[in-house]
């Protein structure tokens, strides 16, 4: 038990911390990127990788949706802050 929570852990670690670095320091200029739906988009895509590769013995889905969160959540705290998007 204490093993799928770390492994979970780092699902959402792995894809938190280099979607926000990713998006912080190549994508600051690209306007499309600092949309809100971007985030959201990112999350769904970044989910449908992870559950394929819970095809594998130790990924699961819970992890791969964890995965998924963690870049749609990353991608948001990436994006600038004043920067706001065209309304």
């Amino acid at each position: 038990m204490i093993l799928g929570l770390l492994l979970g852990a780092a699902a959402f670690g792995g894809g938190f911390i280099p979607t926000k670095r990713f998006v912080r320091n190549r994508l600051r200029y690209v306007d499309a990127a600092q949309k809100p739906g971007a985030a959201v988009v990112a999350g769904v895509v970044g989910t449908a990788a992870g559950i394929a590769v819970a095809a594998l013995p130790i990924i699961t889905v819970p992890m791969g949706v964890l995965f998924g969160i963690g870049v749609g959540t990353g991608w948001a705290g990436g994006q600038h802050p004043t920067n706001p998007p065209d309304a």
